[in-house]
Formats: C-alpha cells, sequence, structure tokens
C-alpha cells in the first residue's frame, strides 16, 4: 500500500490509469459595479427583490425608507439581520433594495435572500458560511393553486346530508 500512495492530483490520475482531467475547484470572484457596490436579485413566494450593498454603516433602506418604516414587525426586521449577524458584518454595509409583489413576510425574505446572495458577491470566502446557515438557497414554497370542484386548494365544499 506504501508505494501506491499518491501525493498530488496528478499522481492520482496516473494510478487511476487513464487520462480523466484534473478538475479545479471552483473560485468565486468578486463582483462589483463602478460605483463599489454589489447587486442581486432575491426572491420569495411572489416578492422580488433587488439589493445593492456598499461598505457603509449598517443602515438598511427598503424602496425608499427605512427598515424601521417598511418592516414594522420586529421578525421581519430580524429576518433582514440574519444573514449579516452569520458573517459578523453586521454594522459594515449599507444596504438599498427596491421590493415588489407578495405581501410583507415575503417581501422580507427575498431581502434577506438577496442580501446573502449581494454579501457573496462582495465577500467570497462568506459563500461556505452564508450557505451553511441556509441563507442563499431561494425557499420554493408557494402558494398551492386552487382547484375546480373545491372551495380552496384542498378545502372542499361543505357536505349537506340533506
Amino acid at each position: 500500500m506504501a508505494e501506491t500512495e499518491a501525493h498530488t492530483l496528478e499522481d492520482l490520475r496516473d494510478a487511476m490509469g487513464g487520462d480523466a482531467p484534473v478538475e479545479a475547484a471552483i473560485v468565486y470572484e468578486k463582483k462589483v459595479d463602478e460605483q463599489g457596490r454589489a447587486y442581486a436579485t432575491g426572491k420569495r413566494k411572489n416578492a422580488v427583490a433587488r439589493v445593492w450593498i456598499k461598505p457603509g454603516n449598517g443602515l438598511i433602506t427598503v424602496n425608499g425608507r427605512d427598515q424601521l418604516q417598511f418592516f414594522a414587525r420586529p421578525v421581519l426586521r430580524m429576518l433582514l439581520q440574519q444573514p449579516l449577524e452569520a458573517a459578523n458584518r453586521k454594522d459594515q454595509y449599507d444596504v438599498v433594495c427596491t421590493v415588489k409583489g407578495g405581501g410583507l413576510s415575503g417581501q422580507a425574505g427575498a431581502v434577506r435572500h438577496g442580501i446573502s446572495k449581494a454579501l457573496t458577491y462582495f465577500e467570497p470566502e462568506l459563500r461556505g458560511v452564508l450557505k451553511q446557515g441556509g441563507f442563499l438557497t431561494r425557499d420554493s414554497r408557494v402558494v398551492e393553486r386552487k382547484k375546480y370542484g373545491k372551495r380552496k386548494a384542498r378545502r372542499s365544499y361543505q357536505f349537506s346530508k340533506r
């Protein structure tokens, strides 16, 4: 066994006895625009958020209003902070976003998804932390459509015996 140990990828390919291509690890690059901002799109239910982040002091603006005005419930504001807290970047970035469609909880989820993606574009080394926390995965759950012969998606009309 000692004489067949592989120390490099080239040795491993030779040991396998083939001309299989050696794949390099995927390296993510920083993606910023001319103004030094990273842009990403976040989605949740029917809401779509366009998010720009840039170095700053932690100000989050949603549709031209402060996050405290736009998302009145503390739970929704907590959703926005989750990716920044997971990456230990809470007061280091200013976030500007526009969000359309859906309700408030869907919009908060869309902004959270967008912030997470934009963080990975600005600092690619944060990808592992955010992916482990589940922030980069788009939540694909949407409202089930109404079926014919039913009152809602699954609810039937009330049965009357007489």
